[in-house]
């Protein structure tokens, strides 16, 4: 769980996260144009794709390839687990 705490961290993987909340299957090129027309952002594709590796490795973006392209896609299922953890009823000790 801290890999995922690590990977949100970091203001450029939370927008990369963002963009992909608003349109999924995103190739690095189109990543890479949103956030440069979106935000701003002038980031060389290398750098916005070590922060994907970051954001994959930590479970919150997931990768396929089709031919040339690899499409990033977001899963919530770390952060899922995150909330379920400290939010999940908990027992009272027995007395």
């Amino acid at each position: 769980m801290a890999d995922v705490f690590k990977a949100l961290a970091d203001e450029t993987r939370r927008i990369i996260l963002d963009e992909l909340v608003i349109a999924d299957d995103q190739t690095l090129f189109e990543i890479c144009a949103r956030l440069a027309n979106k935000h701003h952002l002038g980031l060389s594709r290398q750098a916005i794709s070590q922060h994907l590796d970051v954001l994959e490795s930590a479970g919150l973006v997931n990768s396929r390839k089709e031919g040339r392209y690899k499409f990033h896609r977001i899963d919530l299922a770390p952060l899922t687990a995150a909330l379920e953890r400290w939010t999940a009823p908990t027992t009272p000790p027995p007395r």
